[in-house]
């Protein structure tokens, strides 16, 4: 008896029709970077069809901070390697709303190995797991950005000198990053998973300051009911910023001094020595040699403090990092708040462009939220930048004054206003701002009549 054939398996579905079937956007782009293939899920995530993707460079239709640097899926076809979970804010179709998502990335290969582009997932991020990831990361370099050449000298500077022990003297304006770039000393250190604890010397009172800084014992004085550890001691194995320096009194110069060439100082109320590992970041917003000039800083500890030496540069000296620093701040706004400001009109840009920002990077910042907050929209106006700003000479000019009602005019100003636009009494009405009937009981009472030959 012969053994019953299986049924019949229905016809297995096509690739194609299982990617379009995933909630996971997909597409595929070939060794040029165009792109050739598109799914359904990756139109509702970019806002673009399959047919206005297709056949376009990757660039133009996935716009996202992955960008703007090198292209993540192009570095991924050069190296041979896959990258997972990377996080992303895609700038939709037309820029008008912003996307948190993951990205993965892998080369294309056919079945004898030899390369044919590339492939990228991406899928929607829920908002609030991203910002809570950004907020707990470390910083790293994509939080102090910027390609001029004095920006590009501080990276190349910190690179060689984050790994080491080496004590580094930050000096620059205020509002620059300071503070940002010794966190990024800190994170790119291996005493990352230490403590990073900062003291800011002019925030302390002088007789709170020594306290503060090396700690004491209980009973050393009145009020001190317990040992407290300085900041010395709670950075131990990690790293101890000091910033504003400058303004620490000399009488503790001189015990700081001691401190940086031993790493052993005693608490108040102490009578052993207490020992520490710690890197000593310092940071002013005064050039320390003048200070030094002025018998305001002791000369010994300037020269212990400037081991290396970075200087950051006011905003007006780096101009081309401005709108660099402004699409970053947009685009972080954008994710934080939901909102698609995606532009600015083009006196704001002016005004953004070629301001000198004195407060630097942190005055641009307050100046951005503020256009962020009000704006309602999608552009950024004048009316949306502070009203000090608006304020300032050449900035944000006032719109023209609107024509004055035709009750106004005289029958020469009326004639002009006609003449101006052919006898057009709409064009007319228009320019003056009124209603057409309005203009031709204005034109009786004067005595104007439309010439025969326009009428």
């Amino acid at each position: 008896m012969a053994e019953p054939s299986p049924p019949e398996s229905p016809q297995a579905p096509s690739s194609r029709l299982i990617l379009d079937a995933v909630a996971i956007g997909v597409f595929a782009v070939d060794t040029e970077g165009s792109i050739i293939y598109f799914n359904r899920a990756a139109e509702q995530i970019t806002g673009m069809t399959a047919a206005q993707a297709l056949g376009r460079p990757c660039r133009e239709v996935f716009q996202s901070t992955l960008c703007e640097d090198d292209c993540p899926l192009k570095r991924v076809m050069r190296g041979g390697q896959g990258q997972h979970n990377l996080d992303a804010v895609l700038i939709r179709q037309g820029g008008r709303s912003v996307m948190p998502v993951k990205v993965s990335l892998a080369p294309l290969r056919n079945a004898q190995g030899r390369l044919m582009g590339g492939v990228e997932t991406i899928q929607g991020f829920h908002l609030a797991q991203m910002l809570d990831k950004k907020q707990a990361r470390s910083y790293t370099w994509e939080d102090f950005i910027g390609q001029s050449p004095q920006v590009q000298r501080i990276y190349e500077t910190i690179k060689v000198v984050a790994p080491s022990t080496a004590t580094v003297l930050i000096e620059g304006p205020t509002g620059t990053g300071k503070d940002l770039l010794a966190h990024i000393v800190h994170n790119l250190s291996p005493r990352r998973a230490k403590p990073f604890i900062k003291v800011n010397c002019a925030a302390l009172p002088e007789n709170l300051l020594e306290s503060e800084m090396f700690g004491y014992l209980r009973g050393a004085f009145t009020g001190a009911g317990r040992d407290k550890p300085g900041r010395f001691q709670l950075a131990d194995g990690g790293t101890l910023f000091l910033d504003e320096i400058s303004e620490m009194p000399l009488s503790l110069q001189a015990k700081l001094l001691r401190v940086l060439e031993d790493m052993e100082f005693y608490p108040l109320g102490a009578r052993k020595t207490v020992r520490v590992d710690v890197r000593v970041l310092a940071a002013c917003n005064k050039p320390l040699d003048q200070q030094v000039q002025a018998g305001l800083f002791r000369e010994d500890l300037y020269y212990r403090l400037n081991v290396i030496r970075l200087y950051v540069p006011p905003l007006r000296e780096r101009r081309q990092d401005i709108p660099l620093l402004i699409r970053r701040f947009i685009q972080r706004k954008n994710v934080e708040r939901g909102t698609y400001i995606c532009r600015f009109s083009q006196d704001v840009l002016d005004v953004l462009l070629n301001y000198d920002y004195p407060g630097n990077v942190r005055e641009m910042e307050n100046i951005l939220e503020h256009a962020c907050l009000l704006c309602r929209g999608d552009v950024i106006r004048c009316e949306h930048l502070p009203r000090d700003l608006r304020q300032l000479p050449g900035v944000c000019p006032a719109p023209a004054a609107p024509a004055a009602p035709a009750g106004d005019l005289d029958k020469a100003q009326l004639l002009a206003t006609l003449e101006d636009h052919q006898w057009s009494r709409h064009k007319a009405a228009l320019a003056l701002g009124i209603d057409r009937t309005t203009l031709w009981r204005r034109m009786k009472r004067l005595g104007i009549a439309v010439p025969s030959d326009t009428a």
